[in-house]
C-alpha cells in the first residue's frame, strides 16, 4: 500500500500563499521517495509566518512559482491517498490556490494524521505534531514542510502497526473513520458519508 504525505508553509495568512511544500511517498513499512521545493507566492510575507517558518521573500527570489511547480505537485497527488496533519489546513491551500491560479482540482483521497492520532493515541495531552512525535520518539525540525511531512508519515505508519493492518480502508473501518475526497471543482471533507445523495461542495 503506498500513500503520499504533504505539508505547506505558506508567506502569510492567505491560504493561496505557499511558500514551501514538503512531500514524502511511503508504505506501511518504509519511506519510498521525498520531494521539497520552495515556492515564490507572488505575494508579500507577514512576519508572522517568517517568525514560524523562516523562509523570507529574499530566499523564494529564484523559487518557482506555484502554476510552475503544479504538473510535479500533481504527479505526486491524483489518485492516491494525500495525507496531512491538520489536513484542513493543507488541503484549503491546495484548493485555494488552485482557484487562485485557475487550475484544475486533482482526484484524491485524503486523511488527517491530527485526527487519526486522536483516534489512535486519545490520552495524548495534545494531538499537535510536535506532540504526536515526541510520544513516539521521533525528532524533527518543526515547519519545514519536508520534515514535517516526513512526521506525519511515520505516525500514520505507527498507526498502521498498532492497529495491526497494511490497508487503508481496513484500518478507517477498524478507527470508524473515513476519507475526505478532493475531485474536479468540489470535495468531500473527511467526515462526510459519501452516498447517492451526497452532495458536491464548491469554492
Amino acid at each position: 500500500m503506498k500513500f503520499v504525505s504533504i505539508d505547506f508553509e505558506t508567506a502569510n495568512e492567505k491560504r493561496h500563499s505557499p511558500c514551501a511544500v514538503g512531500i514524502v511517498v511511503a508504505n506501511e513499512k518504509e519511506i519510498l521517495e521525498e520531494y521539497y521545493s520552495l515556492i515564490n507566492p507572488i505575494t508579500a510575507f507577514s512576519p508572522f509566518n517568517v517568525r514560524v517558518h523562516g523562509i523570507t521573500d529574499r530566499d523564494v527570489e529564484d523559487a518557482p512559482t506555484f502554476p510552475e511547480i503544479w504538473p510535479v505537485l500533481d504527479k505526486y497527488l491524483s489518485n492516491n491517498i494525500v495525507l496531512a496533519h491538520n489536513a484542513s489546513f493543507d488541503m484549503s491551500v491546495i484548493r485555494q490556490t488552485l482557484d487562485y491560479f485557475q487550475l484544475p482540482y486533482p482526484e484524491m483521497d485524503y486523511l488527517c494524521t491530527a485526527n487519526i492520532s486522536r483516534k489512535v493515541w486519545p490520552d495524548l495531552m495534545n494531538h499537535k505534531l510536535n506532540t504526536v512525535a515526541a510520544h513516539h520518539s521521533i525528532t524533527f525540525e518543526h515547519h519545514h514542510a519536508l520534515e514535517d511531512a516526513r512526521v506525519a508519515a511515520k505516525i500514520f505508519m505507527q498507526a498502521l502497526r498498532e492497529y495491526g493492518t497494511d490497508t487503508v480502508d481496513s484500518f478507517l473501518e477498524s478507527c470508524q473513520m473515513s476519507k475526505g475526497r478532493i475531485y474536479e471543482r468540489g470535495y468531500y471533507p473527511p467526515k462526510a458519508k459519501r452516498t447517492q445523495r451526497s452532495k458536491r461542495i464548491y469554492f
